[in-house]
This record gives structure tokens, C-alpha cells and sequence, in this order.
């Protein structure tokens, strides 16, 4: 049977993909999204980086760009939410359109550019749950014309601080000219070691938050390895693997294929993955790794698992199947986890790393 939800998602893929999110966004703001019990799957009870999440399944950075709903996805059945990325100061993004649908091949392209209301209005929406239950996590970037693109991530931890379940650092964006240039040995030894500094003064002043940093999926051994390197001698506590790829498959057969810009959804699964796994490697355990690209149903996440992720976070699969996914996703892993063995899905954690 076919869920008034369901039916809400193949009408908002009829118009435009930025006002469908819109939409989407006003629905959950007002209550009239799915609502799920997160903790309704005890075998799927995560700790991760000092946090106590009700299930692994987490929503990734670039849906509620400026914390207007954490609230709303978490009664969708999400273990924890990702508002973000946010900016010290409002951008607009880059010039509409920005969102391409590849319904062909269950994929997004985005070049939006961390369009957003900025740092103080997102920080205001924060500290208002101040209090509520739940897991929400501050996901912070720079602007696109900051002359200081480190300050502006000190900024925004900073100002996120006291009220987020934790921070993330997102450096991997293709969007914004030159950020990535972020992940490369010098400038990530300045951006995190100017972190560090920050962090250990706010958590003097207000008590400790995990720090992750958000890592492309298209990087090459090398520049894993240093990653990894430079995450544990700066004291993170978690890498999430993987932002969209600039890859193009082969096998993409959507019109809007050749868009410029990020690609999310099914096919960067594989691609994502696969960095997960060296990322796994390289570690070695030392620090967990979440999940994300192309989790579209509990195969997929299951996958990420093994792979070595301790938690998986998903976006785009809910542009092709709407907010009821979360609670599907986390029936069909917990029936995979009991009928491969797995009395928890920390157990499944990493076992197809090598």
C-alpha cells in the first residue's frame, strides 16, 4: 500500500527540485512528515565518539541547511541529524538552477555552493532546542570569499559549541572554489591544529563535543594516508566518508549527466565505499569512520558497515523515496544483522575492511 507520504514524494519530483525541497521542508516543520520511534530496533544502538545514538542511520549535511527541522527528521526514526553546512556570514550559492535530478540512475547533482542564512540565525535555531532530546549535529564551512578560510571554521565551531551534539568540519564541498584544496597536507595541518587550539579553550569554557571532519571520496592513497595521519595527531574524533565525487560513470544515462557539480544518490555508492574502506585501512581502528553516499535501503547500509563505518548517514535517497525510507532502511538492516548472525550491528562493524 502506497503511504500518503510516498504519494507527497512522486508529486514533489513534478516540480522543480529546489522548490520540491522547499516544500519538503515547510511538510516536516509542520509535523506532517512520518513519524517513527528511533529506538524501536534495540540490535541497532550505536556509541559513537562518546555519543549514544538510538540507531546508526543519521541525516546527512545539506538537507537542513540552516536548522530549521532536526526535530521533524528525528521523529522520521533518524538515529541523528546533520544541520549544515553553515557559514559565518549568509551566501546566496551559486547562480540558479543548482539541483539536477538524475531519476534514470536514483541520483542527484547539486552545485549550490553553501548557500545559506549564515552563522547567528543558525546558531539561534540551534541553541532553541537547547534541552530536547536527540542527536544534532553542526556541520560548519567558509565562505565562499573569505581571505581566512581556517578562521571561518574556528568561527563557526565556536559559535555552535555549547548547543550541538557535535561538530563537523566540512572541507570537501566541490561547490565552493578551492576547498578541497583544504584536505592537502599543509593547509589540513593548519586548519586542524588551529581547531585543536580552539577546541580545547571551548571545552574548558563549556564542555567537551566530538570534532569530525567531512573527507572527499575522490582522493588518492597518498592522500588518505595523510588524512588519517594528521586526523589522529589532531585529536579527532571521527571521519565521515564521503562528501559528492566529481566523477562522472560510465554508466550514468540520466539528461542531466553532464552537469557540473556534485553527484550524490546510487552512483556514488561504490565510489564512496571504496574510500571508506582505505580510509578503514588506514586507520585501522583508531578512529571510527561514518558512512555516507548512496545509502538507499538496508543492503546499502549494511554495506557501509562492513566496510568499516560505525554509523551511515543518507540525503538523496530520500529525493526518490521520500521520508518514510529511514523506518524501511532500519527494518531491512535489522532483518540482514539477525539473519547474518549479528546480535548487534556493532558486531558488523568493519568485518569486510581488508
Amino acid at each position: 500500500m502506497i503511504s500518503p507520504h510516498d504519494l507527497v514524494t512522486r508529486g514533489l519530483r513534478l516540480i522543480d527540485p529546489e522548490t520540491a525541497h522547499r516544500v519538503a521542508l515547510w511538510g516536516l516543520r509542520a509535523r506532517l512528515g512520518p513519524r517513527a520511534r528511533a529506538d524501536r530496533w534495540p540490535r541497532l544502538k550505536t556509541s559513537l565518539a562518546g555519543l549514544e545514538l538510538p540507531n546508526p542511520i543519521g541525516m546527512a549535511a545539506g538537507f537542513d541547511k540552516n536548522c530549521e527541522a532536526p526535530d521533524a527528521l528525528l521523529r522520521s526514526g533518524f538515529g541523528f541529524v546533520e544541520c549544515g553546512t553553515v557559514t559565518p556570514l549568509a551566501q546566496e550559492g551559486n547562480p540558479r538552477p543548482r539541483i539536477f535530478r538524475l531519476s534514470e540512475d536514483r541520483a542527484v547533482i547539486n552545485r549550490l555552493g553553501f548557500n545559506n542564512k549564515g552563522l547567528d540565525a543558525f546558531a539561534d535555531r540551534l541553541a532553541a532546542r537547547d534541552g530536547k532530546p536527540g542527536i544534532v549535529g553542526a556541520n560548519v564551512g567558509a565562505n565562499k570569499d573569505s581571505t581566512d578560510r581556517a578562521a571561518d571554521y574556528v568561527l563557526g565551531m565556536g559559535r555552535v559549541w555549547k548547543h550541538a551534539s557535535y561538530v563537523t568540519a566540512n572541507i570537501s564541498s566541490p561547490n565552493t572554489p578551492g576547498l578541497r584544496g583544504l584536505q592537502e597536507r599543509g593547509a589540513l595541518e593548519d586548519l586542524l591544529g588551529r581547531l585543536r587550539e580552539a577546541r580545547a579553550q571551548l571545552t574548558a569554557a563549556h564542555g567537551r563535543r566530538p570534532l569530525f571532519l567531512k573527507v572527499a571520496p575522490d582522493l588518492d592513497d597518498a592522500a588518505i594516508a595523510d588524512i588519517a595521519e594528521i586526523a589522529i595527531a589532531n585529536e579527532l574524533d571521527a571521519l565521515i566518508v564521503s562528501n559528492t565525487t566529481l566523477q562522472r560513470p560510465a554508466h550514468l544515462t540520466s539528461d542531466n549527466r553532464e552537469e557540473q557539480g556534485g553527484l550524490s544518490g546510487q552512483p556514488l555508492f561504490q565510489i564512496s565505499t571504496q574510500a571508506l574502506r582505505l580510509f578503514a585501512q588506514a586507520l585501522r581502528g583508531r578512529l571510527p569512520l561514518i558512512g555516507a553516499g548512496g545509502v538507499e535501503n538496508g543492503l546499502t547500509a549494511l554495506a557501509k558497515i562492513k566496510a568499516g563505518a560505525s554509523a551511515v548517514q543518507l540525503y538523496s535517497a530520500m529525493v526518490f523515496q521520500g521520508p518514510s525510507l529511514v523506518a524501511r532502511i532500519l527494518d531491512e538492516l535489522d532483518g540482514l544483522l539477525m539473519a547474518e548472525g549479528f546480535d548487534h550491528v556493532s558486531e558488523a562493524v568493519g568485518v569486510e575492511r581488508a
